[in-house]
């Protein structure tokens, strides 16, 4: 019985170290693209601590590699904006601000491919029901009068989605602390919403919803400075 038994671990263990190796892959691929959007595979295997022969163990390609790159990141942003309700418009885009912060490398790497290169169909049409959601919130938030009118709803939403993007890159790159990142992109997404600066700072400052925690990218390791 333990030869049996001992005979299907050892079968399994392959299968187990390949999906270790996929995610390593993917997960590289994610730091070096954020890091290089033309990153090499080669340089996403060394980043993964693999060979470029083991890299095509699972992927023929760099695009093929790039491409569920960007379908998983884009599952992964829409999982999260899916599920944000709330009854004021403003504190609904800021949430949005804020959850992108939290899934700053993978929302980065997808947003850039969404405007350039061959996969923006594909990335394009994996954010469409997050997108769809905040052109719903700023149609809303503009009847109410909470949200500019002078900019029609869908440029206006892609503006959002655009400077929530722009201040993600500048937030890291800058090497702000995870709180310090957390409260500008919601400042800056509810500006370009139409709020004052004033306004937009009080907001984010006195909304229990909008409050930094600090175990939102605790996951990956970020502290707080």
């Amino acid at each position: 019985m333990s030869t049996v038994t001992e005979a299907s671990a050892r079968a399994r263990a392959p299968r187990r170290d390949a999906a270790e190796n996929r995610s390593a892959l993917l997960e590289a691929a994610v730091r070096v693209l954020n890091r290089d959007i033309d990153g090499s595979l080669e340089t996403i295997a060394a980043e993964a601590g693999l060979s470029r022969r083991a890299v095509y163990g699972h992927f023929a390609t760099r695009d093929d590699l790039v491409r569920e790159v960007l379908v998983r990141g884009a599952a992964r942003i829409g999982a999260s904006i899916l599920p944000i309700e709330h009854a004021d418009a403003r504190i609904e885009i800021a949430l949005y601000g804020a959850t992108l912060w939290r899934e700053v490398q993978h929302a980065s790497v997808t947003a850039e491919f969404a405007v350039r290169g061959p996969h923006q169909e594909l990335v394009g049409r994996a954010l469409e029901p997050a997108r769809a959601k905040l052109r719903a919130t700023v149609r809303r938030g503009v009847r109410e009068g909470v949200l500019r009118r002078d900019i029609r709803v869908d440029p206006l939403a892609r503006l959002i989605e655009r400077t929530a993007i722009d201040v993600l890159t500048e937030a890291t790159h800058a090497g702000l602390s995870d709180r310090a990142g957390h409260e500008l992109v919601m400042i800056t997404t509810l500006s370009i919403a139409g709020l004052d600066w004033r306004d937009a700072d009080e907001l984010v400052a006195t909304a229990p919803e909008l409050a930094f925690h600090r175990a939102a990218r605790g996951a990956e390791g970020e502290v707080d400075a």
